[in-house]
């Protein structure tokens, strides 16, 4: 072989190996090419995502802001009218002492009145008998003279004044719904008493062979040591008869 044809051949050879290493290098850059488009795609996703998930995340911060101060709102209205109901509490107390307070004056002033009704009929009888004697008409009575002054007007301010305020009467569909809702509870104590009570009764157990720990009375196998349960009195087999 001559020289210039070894020369082509490797120079064939040689643009063959370039025109492979080429087509390699194509193909290599056509793989990065689509693996960078996909690992992109996939990147714009995650991106958007985020950004959705980041807008979900300041628009829940909102609302929980939101939540919070309505529920500080709440609590301020709620302690306004612990505070209102606290007021009303202790005024109602002192009502009640005071209304006892006035009862007790009441009734002081009312036996004083009596008694000094006592005094006063015994008086009036014998100046009237003195006036009789002297030839005057008798004096009226207190009641003729002025009502409120009769003891029987004081007997009934008295009944009036012990007389208490009735609370105000519950509507009957409340009243209804108390009754039912108490009869319920009232049921469901008996169901709770009577699950009680059978929940106490044990199983029948009996003791295992092997571990000797009590196991249930019908259990094939001990759950403890696996041993298969035989009973103490087997029954014996029956023998065949002879035909």
């Amino acid at each position: 072989m001559s020289k210039r044809s070894c020369a082509n051949s490797r120079a064939s050879r040689r643009s063959d190996w370039q025109k492979k290493k080429k087509k390699k290098k194509n193909r290599m850059q056509d793989v990065c090419r689509k693996i960078y488009r996909n690992k992109t795609l996939q990147m714009e996703k995650i991106k958007a995502r985020l950004k959705a998930e980041f807008e979900a995340l300041e628009s829940e911060e909102r609302h929980l802001k939101e939540y919070k101060q309505e529920m500080d709102l709440l609590l301020q209205e709620k302690m306004a009218h612990v505070e209102e109901l606290r007021l009303i509490h202790a005024d109602i107390n002192v009502m009640e002492n005071t209304i006892k307070q006035s009862e007790n004056d009441l009734n002081k002033l009312l036996e004083s009145t009596r008694r000094l009704h006592e005094e006063y009929k015994p008086l009036k009888e014998h100046v009237d008998a003195l006036r009789m004697t002297l030839g005057l008409q008798r004096l009226p009575d207190l009641c003729e003279e002025e009502e409120k002054l009769s003891l029987d007007y004081f007997e009934k301010q008295k009944a009036e004044w012990q007389t208490e305020p009735q609370e105000p009467p519950i509507p009957e569909s409340l009243a209804a719904a108390a009754a039912a809702a108490q009869q319920l509870q009232v049921a469901r104590k008996q169901d709770t008493r009577q699950t009680a009570t059978f929940r106490q009764q044990p199983p029948p157990m009996k003791a295992c062979l092997s571990c000797h720990q009590q196991i249930h009375r019908n259990a094939p196998i001990c759950p403890l040591c696996k041993a298969k349960s035989r009973s103490r009195n087997p029954k014996k087999p029956k023998r065949k008869q002879d035909e």
